[in-house]
């Protein structure tokens, strides 16, 4: 651990990087293969202590959401992090030790673990050992195709059943951008089907493209496929339900505050009021404390939650309570932040909104949950780290009593 620090030393790279502003090109770029070089040789050791976490904790589903927290990087990010360390300590020695040479990048790394993740152990040796010479000064590109390629050749018969797997593998994911905008793609579709609806917007939209059309034939064929999913025919789309955040100032026009859509984030006021302004938008009063901004408390008592708190625990938490998810509080499940077989009670105060993988994790060994009155969540991951959360407040917090 010493000798790292003494490498990632902040005075040592400064040093480095003082001299970095006199340097001729070729020396430029012999200093940028040497960085790259040295940040391979880092993620080696990342993964090999990734590896170790997991060995320890036995493949916990856990130990990429503690990876999450610790690394600050995304849940899906981390577990792919997890599973590449598993496999180049175990299948991928040769193309870990690359890593420690610096002669392919993490980025590398992580295509050749994906290209051979369906092979056995015994073949994914093999590959490895075929691309030992093959994969230095190559790019990701060149990698991902070489390590297919490796992979189709030592198990010819389970190719085909890798395609029927990926098939299987088939989801519909939704990513959300900046500026009110988001994707949805449909990952490992069949390809003739993804072809064939591809065909049909693209048809449809070509056919809009008349002279008095000004959309350009990609807005047109965005706005195709969103009618035929919402529609099912391309006709009068199917009402959509969005939870919209914004104050009755930004709503009035008074104010051009930053609203907040449930699992998006924030959005332009113009954009909200748009939004809000449409013939099927239902509207709903909270209350909120002025000074904290937080949704006012709703108690109740009996087990099963009834509409109305269910309704206003959601509402109240937005998205799912553990830091860095950011599921619709929709789409989680509600749960007790103390078991109610454990004296938890059925009200504003206890329950909290978790998606289904994060209210599975809160019962994994050595993860604590603590709910403190202001509606702070803290968790300890079973290392001993803590991690807060709070839902965000509706408005800004003011800090004096208002004057009446």
């Amino acid at each position: 651990m010493a000798l790292l620090e003494e490498i990632t030393d902040p005075d040592n790279l400064k040093a480095i990087n003082t001299a970095a502003d006199s340097l001729d090109d070729n020396e430029s770029v012999a200093l940028a293969k040497a960085a790259s070089a040295g940040i391979a040789r880092l993620e080696a050791i990342r993964y090999r202590a990734l590896s170790q976490l997991n060995r320890h904790r036995e493949g916990a589903r856990s130990v990429a959401q503690e990876v999450a927290f610790a690394l600050s990087v995304g849940d899906k990010y981390a577990a792919g992090l997890v599973a590449a360390a598993d496999a180049l300590t175990t299948r991928l020695p040769r193309t870990l030790g690359l890593l420690d040479k610096g002669q392919v990048d993490g980025f590398g790394a992580m295509k050749v673990v994906t290209a051979t993740a369906w092979l056995s152990d015994e073949n994914a040796l093999a590959a490895d050992a075929l691309l030992e010479d093959r994969l230095p000064g190559k790019n990701a590109e060149q990698i991902r195709k070489a390590a297919n390629h490796a992979a189709a050749t030592v198990d010819r018969e389970g190719a085909g059943k890798r395609c029927e797997r990926a098939r299987e593998g088939r989801r519909l994911v939704v990513s959300q951008g900046e500026a009110g905008v988001a994707s949805l793609e449909i990952e490992d579709g069949p390809v003739e089907k993804v072809t064939a609806a591809y065909n049909r917007i693209n048809r449809e939209a070509r056919a809009l493209k008349t002279g008095g059309e000004t959309r350009t034939l990609d807005q047109l064929r965005a706005d195709v496929a969103l009618d035929l999913l919402l529609g099912g025919s391309g006709g009068k789309s199917e009402r959509a339900e969005v939870f919209l955040y914004l104050d009755l100032f930004t709503y009035l026009g008074l104010n051009d505050a930053p609203a907040e859509m449930a699992g998006h984030g924030h959005i332009p006021a113009s954009l909200a009021r748009h939004i809000a302004s449409g013939p099927d938008t239902v509207l709903r009063r909270i209350i909120t404390d002025p000074l904290s901004g937080q949704v006012a408390d709703l108690g109740r008592d009996r087990y099963r939650p009834t509409a109305g708190l269910d309704e206003f625990v959601r509402v109240r938490d937005r998205e799912c309570r553990r830091p860095g998810c950011h599921r619709p509080a929709q789409a989680c499940d509600l749960d007790h932040s103390i078991p109610w077989q454990f004296q938890g009670n059925t009200d504003a105060g206890d329950l909290i909104d978790f998606c289904r993988r994060d209210h599975r994790l809160k019962d994994e060994p050595g993860w604590i949950y603590r709910l403190a009155p202001d509606g702070t969540l803290t968790i300890t991951t079973p290392t001993g780290q803590t991690y807060d959360s709070t839902p965000p407040p509706l408005h800004t917090p003011r800090t004096e009593e208002p004057p009446f």
